[in-house]
């Protein structure tokens, strides 16, 4: 069901069955046993994923034939991921015209916000389908009758907060970043090491608190560095803007650089 929400946003609701999936280690190969029935379980997470990689695929044709740059954003809940999204869209729209998908498992707040931003804005709520813990392909592919794909140019997902299942569903983004908020403690890389192994960028946020916290700032970015070496660490504060040029930059050329080749 589609309707159309105030201040422009669409808000779309999925009817789907309850959820069921177990979490796993990988995006393509699952750890899931039981004493009864092990072999059969590997099996049908096996089957889920390769499903949801061929609805991936076929999302990301889509977006490759409309020349949409998709962005999947990540992070545990309260890690200030929708402000960064409301203060990036801010900073970059109309020069980019962007769109966003928010997924939560109840309520529109963050699609309240985000539209504030005149982004087009679609909220999946995962409640009416079990309360799933991440946003899968064919979810994203049914949000899609929300969004003319031709009037945008980048398209930001943010994904249900969850440190550990949205790691596992490709659904056909270019590029997934995560975000880290410094009140989360360093250690959150290597205790879920799948979610920044599988990012292409990550942001540490939240550094205008560093002052008031027990935190060591170089060891939560030598620790997202640890897990995936090399990957590029933005260190910001959603709150003041602080070192958002670099992250800004990045994202502007990830975009221009698909823009280009279409």
């Amino acid at each position: 069901m589609l309707t159309i929400a105030p201040k422009g946003q669409v808000f779309f609701h999925h009817d789907h069955t309850k959820h069921t999936h177990p979490h796993t280690q990988s995006r393509h190969e699952a750890v899931v046993e039981s004493r009864s029935s092990g072999s059969r379980e590997i099996k049908v997470v096996r089957r889920v994923l390769d499903v949801n990689d061929r609805m991936a695929e076929q999302n990301r044709r889509l977006f490759a034939e409309k020349g949409v740059y998709v962005l999947n954003v990540m992070s545990s809940p309260g890690s200030g991921k929708t402000e960064t999204l409301v203060k990036t869209l801010n900073r970059i729209m109309p020069e980019i015209r962007c769109a966003v998908i928010v997924g939560d498992i109840c309520t529109t707040n963050d699609a309240d916000r985000l539209a504030a931003s005149e982004a087009p804005v679609v909220q999946i709520n995962t409640d009416e389908f079990g309360g799933d813990c991440h946003l899968a392909a064919h979810v994203i592919e049914n949000a899609l009758g929300g969004i003319d794909l031709d009037a945008i140019d980048l398209l930001i997902v943010e994904n249900i907060g969850n440190l550990v299942c949205p790691a596992e569903f490709d659904i056909g983004e270019d590029r997934r970043v995560v975000i880290l908020s410094v009140t989360e403690g360093e250690d959150k890389p290597l205790k879920y090491p799948l979610m920044f192994r599988q990012c292409d960028a990550a942001l540490l946020n939240k550094i205008d608190l560093l002052p008031y916290l027990d935190v060591d700032r170089q060891l939560a970015v030598d620790n997202i560095l640890t897990v995936h070496p090399g990957i590029p660490v933005f260190e910001i504060s959603a709150k003041t803007e602080e070192g958002f040029d670099p992250w800004l930059a990045w994202l502007k050329d990830q975009v221009h650089q698909k823009l280009q080749h279409h």
